[in-house]
Formats: structure tokens, C-alpha cells, sequence
């Protein structure tokens, strides 16, 4: 289980320092050389547009921002000078030499309007990175990205390149030679690619419509050299196409073999900087770098910035080595609640269970269902937060004209609640619903020393809290003032949501008329079509945790976590890649909806050491999980 973090200070590169970055800068390769082992940049710069008889042409340089006291210093280092790259040189990988060169390999593109066939892969060798000494055209064939290895592997220079780039599928595809100068030698080239089908081509995991390609040069690691690469979904259909970051590990002394690889990509276009730009929503790898127990991947951003993003390499050999630990683990009592057919408000299914813990002893809200598909509120309390009374009777039951059912057998009433404590009140947000408008978030509230009592005619009126006509659930008060006000996290279409409340207080009548997502669903993931809040979110020392659910492609209910910014919990910053919880038992398959996990209680036990997870099982009863606190956290550390 990861989590990946974007730079706070991204993006670490823009355009606009040169002439030759003036429209753009990005897709940063990092390097170490002379002296004190300086660290340096080597960049793509695009400049200005200018025109080509009747077209538009931008020209790409390497530019290089080498170190100058507290920054970077920009210059040009690679510009078209030959026939083979005269309409642009783009995106570098360097790797030095063992004689103590450095080799640039970059794309270099000889015709305009650009074409597959006019695309292949130039190489510039350099000492110093102030002058380049010599520069030779290396595949006579359309191909990009292409690296070496930092050493040699069984006593061969080796290397990786993508081949067919701009004629799908692409491939990445191993290499070795005896010496640097072999590279250039197109008899060996034209002789390989002759027989494209016997190259050794890394065995990644995808399917037809995807496109890879390399991103970083290879870093050694006692598990493997680390690649980086870029795995576009749907490359062939611009409307659905989707740029991820993914890691790969070869073997160590035969890099054709791949000993593991990322299921999921490790991050997708998601910040504005990603979204917006030259060319929208690209996030596409180009170096990186291990410093003590993070990996830093440096990528650009929708080809008009170069941006970083870090991740814990260990919790990344856990995910492509397949040791992952379970996190969550079930309690042998499950499920803990079921229906009780002899009480009509639940005769039908118990789930969705909100909860607070008070004196020591856990009390929940749990939304139950009758035979004519009216939701309720069911109560029960417990000291061990395992095994529950219930009560006879319901806590809540519908009572207004927008939660009172409007089509005879049709699903109506006071859906999924979630509670938080304010200063001794309960306030209950919940889905209402009558079957003939579209759900919106509902509010009551009680005093906590008549919920203790179970006096529950001392609830407060219920009132609709989103507009109307509006599709809006999942929904709690946070639990403390944002700026000075109350606010709502709630799910408007599939975005998680979070808005002001627009009363001083929270017994005033209030609503919340904006809408501003702070979580989305992430294309190409397990959490691609819809997202929206599990349980109150928990304050600990390093943020917010923010426990969701999400649904994929395959309508799967999963449980995931993000960490939002104490300071600020507008801001995520971090979420896990992967679900920490799906279902796996039959309860949790089988039922009114099959395949659903549902969490929307968690509390601290074990002196705060441990979190339970109540929560519905395929919206027919309820379960509980328990879950390390420090484990949980360890997810959103980089280092």
C-alpha cells in the first residue's frame, strides 16, 4: 500500500527564464557530476512559435539548469545542428559513460510536419555540460526515450529504448552492446530490427490500448533496477486517453526479466498544473532519483511544466514484489448486526452504521430497512465495540415531505447517516429521500444527554441542508471550524465535496450553495467512476484522515484513505493508490447490492493505538474491522 506526494512547491520548473523555454519547460532528467557531485537538470525548452511557410512550428531544445548558489543557472545545451534533428531535440536521458563522458540520448526529429518516420532517437556525448563534443543519429528507425544502464551488465554496456513511439503498440525493448560507438553503428540496428519480433521486449503488464514508454533512466536497488515509465490507457482514443506514472523492477543481472511492476498507476493528471496547459492533462515521467528512503520522480505537467512528486521506496517494493500485508483485518463475530425480521422498521436489511463513542461505550445509528423499502434509523450501543443491543424501537424514523415515500414500494426515507459530536450535541447529517426528487442532505440534532437517554422525541426538526434538485449524499459537519466557519463534507454527482455553512452556528437554519470538489474519482483506477465520504473524517498529528469509498469500472465498493492538511483541509495531500478494504467474504457479496464494503463509522480503541471500521456488508447487515493506526499513517510517509 502507497501513497504518492506531490511536491509542495511544484511546480519546480517553469517556462519563461530563456529564449528557449519561453513557451515551455518540462520532462526534467536529474544528474550528479564534478565536484562535489553537483546535481543538475537537463530539460525540454520550447520556444516562442514561429511560422513555416503556412504552418506553426515550436522548436525543442535540451536546455540545462546546472547549479548557481542558491538556484539554477538555464542555458542551451542541445539545439538542432544536423539533418536528423534539425525540427527539434526533445526529452533527454543521460547516463554517464564509464570513461566519464555522458551520453544524452534525446528524441530528435528531422521532419515537419512532424511524422513516425521522421522521429528517432540522437545521442550527444559531454564532459562538462557546458559543451557537447560530438552528437550521432542512433536508430535509423522510429523510437524514443531510449537509456543506458548506470553499469554494465555482465561485462556489456546495456541499455533500454522504446520503439514504435508513433506507430502503436510501442515496446520497450532490451539491449547490450560491446561498446558506446556500437549505438550509432545503423548495420547493427537495421540488422536487429529486421527481426522485431525476436528483441527482447520488457514483459509489462498491459493490454492493447495501452502505449508505454520509458521515463527515467534504470536506478539500482537490492530488489532490482527501478524503472520508471509512462502507461497511457486508451492512447488510441484522445477523448479517454489517460497518462499514469507506473514503476517496474528488472532483474539484476537480466534486465529482460521483469520481477515486478504496478498494477495501478501511481498517479494520474489531477492539480491544475497537470490539467491545464500546452497540451491538457499529461502527467509523463522523465527522471528520477532515490534519496535515503524516497523516491523522487520528476515528471511534466501537461507539457508546460516540470514538476516532482515522492513516494517511500520500500512500501513501493511491497507493491510491485506482491509482499503486501494485510491491512484490515475482520472480526471473527461477523457479520455483527443482522435484521430482525420480527421488527418491522428492519425485517428487510441493517447496514450503513454511523458511530460515536461516549463514556467508553461505542453507540451507533444504523440505517435498517422495512419490507416496503422505507429506511430508518436503528440503535445500538456496546462496551467491547463488538457485540451490540439493540433497541426495539427506532431512533429516527421519516417524518417530513421530502423523506416520506412518494411511490408506493419505491425506496424512500432517512438513508445513511454520520454523526459528529460539537460540544456536547450530536448533529446527524443523512440522505433524504421520497422517491421523487432527487436526494439531498438532511440535518437533526441532539443533545448528548438525551441521545445517552435514548429520548429520542428530543430530536430537532429535520431540515434539508443542499439545494434542491440537486443529487447530493454522503455527507457529515466537520468536525471543527475551517476559517472560521462550520463546513459540510458531502458528494455532489462523484466528487467529494466540502462547503461553508452559511450560518454562524449550527442550530441556525443554514445551507450550503457551493460546491467545490476536493476529491475526485481517478480515471483508469479502482476508484475511477465515483468517490464519496465513508465516516466522519479523524484528526490525527499528521493530518486529516480522510476515509472514502470508491467504485470502479467494475461497480465494486472499496474502502480507500487520503490525508488532508490540518492547517488547510481543502488540501489532500496524499491518497492511498490501492483500497485498503474490498469485499472478500460472502456476506459482503451477496445481499441487496452485491460486492459493496460500506464504512461510515470509525473509532479509536486501544487507547487511540487502533481504529474499528463498522460497516455495511452488500447493503444487507453490518460488519467491523480493526485496523492499525500507525499503519494507516505509515501509508502517507515518503521518507
Amino acid at each position: 500500500m502507497i501513497s504518492i506526494r506531490r511536491y509542495e512547491h511544484n511546480p519546480i520548473l517553469k517556462p519563461g527564464i530563456i529564449d528557449a523555454d519561453m513557451r515551455a519547460a518540462f520532462n526534467l532528467s536529474p544528474i550528479h557530476f564534478g565536484k562535489g557531485n553537483k546535481k543538475a537538470f537537463l530539460y525540454r525548452g520550447e520556444a516562442l512559435p514561429v511560422k513555416v511557410g503556412d504552418k506553426t512550428f515550436i522548436e525543442s531544445k535540451i536546455c540545462v539548469a546546472l547549479p548557481s548558489g542558491k538556484g539554477f543557472t538555464r542555458k542551451v545545451l542541445v539545439e538542432p545542428s544536423e539533418e536528423w534533428d534539425r525540427f527539434g531535440c526533445e526529452d533527454a536521458r543521460v547516463t554517464k559513460l564509464p570513461d566519464g563522458r555522458f551520453a544524452i540520448f534525446y528524441t530528435a526529429l528531422s521532419s515537419f510536419p512532424f511524422s513516425a518516420e521522421g522521429i528517432k532517437v540522437g545521442v550527444a556525448i559531454t564532459r562538462d555540460f557546458e559543451t557537447i563534443e560530438e552528437k550521432h543519429l542512433v536508430t535509423p528507425f522510429n523510437a524514443k526515450a531510449m537509456t543506458l544502464f548506470p553499469e554494465k551488465i555482465n561485462g556489456k554496456i546495456a541499455g533500454l529504448v522504446t520503439i514504435n513511439p508513433d506507430l502503436p503498440p510501442s515496446r520497450i525493448i532490451y539491449f547490450e552492446v560491446d561498446s558506446v560507438e556500437e549505438l550509432w553503428n545503423h548495420g547493427l540496428w537495421t540488422e536487429k530490427y529486421e527481426d522485431i519480433e525476436a528483441l527482447p521486449t520488457l514483459n509489462l503488464t498491459t493490454i492493447n490500448t495501452d502505449h508505454i514508454e520509458i521515463g527515467s533512466v534504470p536506478i539500482k536497488t537490492r530488489h532490482g533496477w527501478l524503472l520508471v515509465y509512462s502507461r497511457i490507457q486508451n492512447y488510441t482514443d484522445e477523448a479517454r486517453r489517460v497518462f499514469g506514472i507506473h514503476t517496474a523492477l528488472l532483474s539484476l543481472k537480466n534486465p529482460q526479466e521483469v520481477a515486478g511492476d504496478t498494477r495501478h498507476p501511481l498517479m494520474i493528471p489531477e492539480e491544475q498544473y497537470e490539467l491545464y496547459g500546452n497540451v491538457p492533462r499529461i502527467t509523463f515521467p522523465s527522471g528520477a532519483e532515490i534519496e535515503g528512503k524516497t523516491l523522487n520522480i520528476y515528471y511534466s505537467a501537461a507539457d508546460t511544466v516540470g514538476a516532482m512528486a515522492q513516494v517511500n521506496i520500500d512500501h513501493l517494493f511491497e507493491i510491485m514484489l506482491g509482499h503486501i500485508h494485510r491491512l484490515v483485518e475482520r472480526s471473527s463475530h461477523n457479520p455483527i448486526i443482522v435484521p430482525d425480521k420480527s421488527k418491522a422498521f428492519e425485517a428487510l436489511a441493517v447496514f450503513n452504521p454511523a458511530t460515536v463513542t461516549i463514556k467508553g461505550k461505542v453507540h451507533m445509528l444504523y440505517r435498517s430497512m422495512s419490507r416496503d423499502n422505507t429506511s430508518y434509523m436503528g440503535y445500538a450501543v456496546s462496551k467491547d465495540g463488538i457485540k451490540f443491543e439493540k433497541n426495539v424501537e427506532p431512533a429516527y424514523e421519516p417524518r417530513e415531505a421530502f423523506e416520506r415515500k412518494g411511490v408506493p414500494g419505491g425506496n424512500s426515507g432517512a438513508e445513511d447517516p454520520r454523526i459528529t459530536l460539537i460540544d456536547g450535541t450530536l448533529y446527524v447529517c443523512y440522505t433524504g429521500y421520497n422517491g421523487l426528487e432527487a436526494p439531498r442532505v438532511a440535518l437533526i440534532s441532539i443533545s448528548e444527554k438525551d441521545f445517552l437517554k435514548n429520548n429520542w422525541k428530543k430530536w430537532s426538526k429535520s431540515k434539508l441542508i443542499t439545494p434542491p434538485g440537486i443529487d447530493d449524499k454522503d455527507a457529515c459537519i466537520f468536525p471543527e471550524k475551517i476559517r472560521g466557519k462550520y463546513h459540510l463534507v458531502h458528494r455532489i454527482a462523484h466528487n467529494v465535496c466540502l462547503d461553508p455553512i452559511l450560518s454562524k452556528d449550527l442550530d441556525a437554519p443554514f445551507i450550503v450553495e457551493t460546491v467545490t470538489p476536493i476529491l475526485k474519482p481517478r480515471v483508469g483506477m479502482w476508484d475511477s467512476q465515483k468517490v464519496g465520504l465513508a465516516g466522519t473524517p479523524l484528526k490525527t498529528k499528521k493530518g486529516w484522515l480522510f476515509f472514502y469509498h470508491g467504485i470502479g469500472s467494475d461497480k465494486v465498493y472499496r474502502l480507500g484513505v487520503a490525508l488532508l492538511s490540518l492547517k488547510d483541509p481543502y488540501k489532500v495531500i496524499a491518497r492511498t493508490d490501492e483500497p485498503i478494504f474490498e469485499p472478500e467474504l460472502s456476506f459482503e457479496k451477496r445481499g441487496q447490492v452485491g460486492n459493496v464494503v460500506f464504512p461510515t463509522g470509525f473509532e479509536f480503541i486501544n487507547k487511540g493505538k487502533t481504529l474499528h471500521i463498522y460497516y455495511g456488508a452488500a447493503d444487507s447487515v453490518i460488519g467491523v474491522a480493526t485496523v492499525s493506526l500507525a499503519r494507516i499513517l505509515d501509508i502517507f510517509e515518503t521518507k
